[in-house]
């Protein structure tokens, strides 16, 4: 054969653990994650996980769940929204730009 003894790299050689984004998509997971833990919400996303589409771009799944929880997660971010972060960074109210 041509080439024989030289590695050749195509497609059938493209690995997802050396793309930017996988490590992008899994550390976005992992920073959902401990947010929903500290939330109390864990339990409630049992599909959250890393991917790649086939493109590599990556991507977070976070799967099918209630409508209860729906409402909580709209909850916490409606909250969060309204938060004025003091110099400390921990919310010390409600910020004006969030108030109709």
């Amino acid at each position: 054969m041509n080439g024989e003894g030289e590695e050749r790299h195509d497609v059938a050689h493209w690995s997802p653990l050396e793309s930017e984004g996988w490590y992008a998509a899994r550390g976005a997971t992992t920073a959902l994650r401990d947010v929903l833990t500290a939330a109390g919400l864990e339990k409630e996303f049992p599909y959250l996980r890393a991917d790649l589409n086939a493109f590599g771009h990556g991507l977070i799944e976070l799967g099918r769940v209630s409508p209860e929880t729906a409402e909580r997660l709209a909850e916490l971010l409606k909250r969060a929204l309204s938060c004025h972060p003091g110099p400390n960074g921990v919310c010390s109210g409600p910020s004006d730009l969030h108030e109709s």
